[in-house]
Order: structure tokens, then sequence, then C-alpha cells
């Protein structure tokens, strides 16, 4: 990381948005409150799950892990923004930005795969349901929460490894509030084709594949639903994955624009603001998508929170759930 003058990059400056005063003062406010919410909203239901054992099942086990990833990414992202905008000091070490690049990546890939697990656990549900308790098992649901988390890290590393180890000759400023791939590799001063190929085939082999798994599972559910012959029938099954279906559609919407749209496009301002889809409103609308139309987690929730205020006992076993839809036969 060193050009012909022998100098080193020890750390980058992240720009953030802008060098005004007020306007770094308001992104502050806004930020913070955000970042208060995704934290109240994501433990919230992190901890109403751990809770309630009507919650202990397959489709909510997964759903506990997307409030987690949720969580983690965007305190990989939010804390340091947030102290950028307050001081304007947006210095972060080289090993500091590498590492939040890689655990933002992480996440960000883990969350591909568990939305992936989601829609086949919703594909089974809805269309294999007297298969539900085989096929989606303590071993399977063991594997497939595994297999993103491999899966999400395994991506990340390749891409940390391609990208940090690109000579940066003194180059130092991050045109972004984060460490993200598209302004690092900017800031190279060698040919960088062959790292971008190997970044976007690495990411293609996760993204592209768990988005056509997902892809796939919604459309045999709705031909499931449509041989429905009850409307009433087609609507309560259709309400089992409209939650899933509605982050699903806003997260893979907002990757697919950010980084498959056509380099020409690119706008520095525009990727920063597309960023705050997925590292802001993403993780606190998720809660919110899974809560406010979810009426077995409502339920939960009137159970729980007066025990959670008060000092809670321990919960008690689950009562028997339709196999089929594996417990979450209501707005899932």
């Amino acid at each position: 990381m060193s050009d012909g003058n022998d100098t080193t990059v020890m750390e980058f400056i992240l720009l953030g948005f802008t060098a005004s005063p007020e306007l770094r003062a308001l992104l502050s406010v806004l930020f913070l409150l955000s970042y208060f919410t995704i934290l109240l909203g994501n433990g919230g239901l992190l901890l109403v799950i751990h809770l309630d054992a009507r919650l202990h099942t397959p489709m909510y086990l997964f759903l506990s892990h997307l409030s987690f990833v949720d969580l983690c990414y965007s305190s990989a992202v939010l804390p340091k923004a947030l102290h950028t905008f307050m001081t304007g000091d947006g210095a972060i070490s080289f090993l500091g930005c590498a590492l939040q690049f890689c655990v933002f990546g992480g996440m960000l890939t883990t969350e591909c795969c568990l939305l992936a697990a989601m829609a086949y656990d919703r594909f089974v549900a809805v269309c294999k349901p007297l298969l539900y308790t085989m096929a989606m098992s303590e071993g399977v649901c063991a594997w497939l929460l595994a297999g993103s988390y491999v899966g999400g890290f395994l991506n990340s590393l390749v891409q940390t490894l391609c990208t940090f180890r690109l000579p940066f000759c003194g180059a130092r400023r991050v045109d972004h509030f984060f460490c993200d791939v598209t302004p690092l590799v900017k800031l190279a001063c060698a040919e960088t084709w062959r790292n971008e190929a190997i970044i976007l085939a690495s990411a293609c082999l996760i993204g592209i594949s768990t988005f056509l798994t997902t892809l796939v599972s919604y459309l045999y559910i709705f031909t499931a639903i449509l041989r429905i012959p009850s409307p009433q029938g087609r609507r309560k099954t259709f309400s089992t994955c409209t939650s899933h279906l509605t982050a699903v559609s806003l997260f893979f919407g907002t990757l697919i624009f950010m980084y498959l749209r056509p380099r020409p496009s690119d706008s520095a301002q525009q990727n920063k603001v597309v960023s705050v889809l997925y590292t802001l409103v993403i993780p606190m609308a998720n809660p919110m998508i899974y809560s406010l139309r979810n009426k077995e987690v409502k339920e939960a929730w009137r159970r729980r929170l007066p025990l959670v205020v008060c000092g809670w006992r321990p919960a008690t076993r689950p009562s028997p759930t339709k196999p089929g839809l594996g417990g979450a036969s209501r707005n899932t």
C-alpha cells in the first residue's frame, strides 16, 4: 500500500454527506433517533421471540436471526457515522475500515441467505404442509442458519481481501459515510478490473442464488394459492407470506439498484442516499413489518410486555400448532 515515495495509508477519512455544521447536526439527530429505533425494535423482537414459547417455531427462529443480523450490520456502520456527523472527524484506521467493511458485508450477505431460507420455509408451509415437520426439523434449520452465516462471511472475506490488498498510494478520502466497496476501489492507484471481477463474481454467487431461491419459492407459493378454490382461503394463505414478501422486496430491490445498475450512472451522492436505505431504513422497518402485520407477534407483545417491565417468569410450553404452517398460520 505504498507509492513510489513510500507513502503508506495508515487511515482513511470518511467524508460523510456534507461539511456544513448545520446539516451535520440535523443528520446527527436523524441518525441517532433511527439507530435508537433499530436497537429498540430489533432488540425487542429478539426478546419477545425468546420469551414466548408459542413463537419457538422455524419461521420465528429465522426472524430472530434476521433481527440479530440487522442489529449487527447497523452497529458496524452507524456509531462511526454518528461520530463523524457530530464531531466532523471522519478519520478511521486502515484496520478499522477493513473490519467495518468485513462485518458489514458479512452480515448483509447473511441477511440475503436468511431471507432465502425464510422463503423456503414459507414454500414448504404452503406447498408441502404434510412434510413440514420433517422438512423444517431442528437439524435442517440449524444447517440453514449455519450455511447463511458461513456463506455470508466467506463472501465478505473474499471481498475484504481483494479490496484491501489494492495499493492506495496515499489516497485517503473516502467519499462515503462508511467503508464501502465502490468508493474504496476508486481510491486505488492500480488497475482494479481483476479485483472488481472477483468481487462481482463473489457477490453474484450468493446474491443472485439467494434472490432466485426466493423468487422460485414465491412462484410455487403463488401457484399453490391460485389453486385454492375459496377466496377466503386464498386470502388467508397469502396473508401468511405478506410480511416476508414486503421485507424481501425492499431488501433485494435496494441491493440490486445499488450494486447491479450500470457503472456510468454511479454518483457518490446517490450511492450515499441509497446506502441509507439498507443501513438505516431496512433494519428500522423490518421489526415494524413483521410486528404490525403479524397477529401472533402482537399477541406475544401484549402477553410479555408487562413481564418485561415488571420482571418476567419462565415461558410456558407452546400450545400445539398446525404443522403445515409451522406455528405461523396468521400473517407471518
